[in-house]
């Protein structure tokens, strides 16, 4: 005698939970590899600052924004220096103008305190120039200042 095909018991399945957390984890892993980490670096100045003092920050703001960080401009004033914000909004602003090609403002200067801060987010890199900044001449520049 044979059973018709309603009246027989539904085939359970049982889902392996191991291969199920094993898949889990591999998207997880893929999901990483794609997501990138926004680190922001930091670059002060002095009112006072030199000109090759200046150019040796500069180096280093453009190898921070090639490196996809955002970099964090800070303009320290001591004393009295805090009575003449212009200057250092000069300095910033010259500063912006010259890695105007790696970065652009994503916070425009303001003054908070004793100190004025700006930060720089880089440019997309296909639209980056290709110069190469290395770091023997960031340390040239520095052996050099300290001849004076």
């Amino acid at each position: 005698m044979e059973v018709a095909p309603e009246a027989r018991p539904p085939v359970v399945r049982l889902m392996d939970y191991g291969k199920f957390k094993y898949e889990q984890s591999v998207k997880a892993r893929e999901a990483r590899k794609k997501q990138t980490r926004t680190v922001v670096k930091e670059v002060q100045f002095r009112p006072k600052i030199g000109a090759s003092d200046f150019e040796v920050k500069r180096k280093r703001v453009v190898r921070f924004l090639q490196e996809n960080d955002k970099v964090k401009v800070t303009m320290r004033f001591r004393g009295r220096e805090v009575t003449h914000p212009e200057i250092g909004n000069d300095i910033l602003n010259r500063l912006r103008d010259s890695v105007a090609d790696y970065g652009e403002i994503e916070t425009a200067a303001r003054l908070e305190g004793r100190q004025m801060t700006m930060v720089l987010a880089p440019v997309r890199s296909s639209e980056r120039p290709n110069e190469d900044i290395e770091d023997a001449d960031i340390d040239d520049a520095v052996d050099g200042d300290a001849d004076k």
